[in-house]
């Protein structure tokens, strides 16, 4: 008997000494609060109910999960993230891989292509809250046209800093490299960079006017 309590006692010892890591420490900090968001109160109603989602999604401190588009394994994808996302308010929607959305948001939606690696580039003067962001060559496809990367934009903090809304396995917060699904820095690609960020778009059916909708 008093074996097996200084068994116990060692064995409390021994964890109480370790350092104390959970998900959330590994995974990502704690998110930009809405209020951080600058004029987040004039964003149009349908976009800070998107916004909100996400934030709700986030909250559920999931990991990145190549392949996964469901919450409830823990964890999800970049373009699975944004697939549960628009599907939880166009419920008949089947698009899962990014270069889908990209089809989709090309089709539907009104695409602006940017070629340049600065905000400061004209390409960027018809960006907004809510829209979709697109990429090229995060990794090697064989698929036509190749996109590979997909997050929402969430607009400028308080510190004019750009951010968005996704899944990334390395992509950074305010500095710090996160793996999940999380708010993000919006940067783009350097010019020596393998991976371009091609363009935005509003999201058809959702965020996108009848002014800037394809017909």
């Amino acid at each position: 008997m008093k074996l097996n309590i200084q068994l116990q006692l060692i064995v409390v010892m021994l964890f109480s000494s370790l350092p104390f890591i959970t998900k959330a420490s590994v995974s990502h900090p704690q998110s930009l609060p809405l209020d951080q968001l600058r004029d987040h109160e004039k964003y149009p109603s349908i976009v800070k109910e998107i916004i909100t989602k996400a934030y709700d999604l986030e909250q559920q401190n999931l990991t990145y999960l190549y392949g996964s588009d469901n919450p409830v394994r823990g964890g999800m994808d970049c373009s699975g993230a944004i697939s549960y996302l628009l599907k939880s308010f166009l419920p008949s929607l089947t698009l899962r891989q990014a270069d889908n959305i990209y089809k989709w948001a090309w089709q539907k939606g009104k695409f602006y292509a940017v070629n340049g690696h600065s905000f400061s580039s004209f390409e960027f003067e018809k960006l907004q809250p809510g829209d979709l962001l697109f990429w090229s060559g995060t990794y090697k496809v064989s698929r036509d046209p190749p996109i590979t990367h997909v997050m929402i934009y969430l607009g400028k903090n308080k510190k004019q800093q750009r951010v968005m809304f996704g899944s990334s396995n390395g992509r950074t917060y305010e500095g710090n490299k996160i793996y999940g699904v999380s708010v993000f820095d919006f940067k783009l690609p350097g010019p020596d960079s393998s991976s371009r960020f091609i363009g935005y778009s509003c999201i058809p059916f959702l965020t996108c006017t009848k002014e800037n909708e394809h017909t």
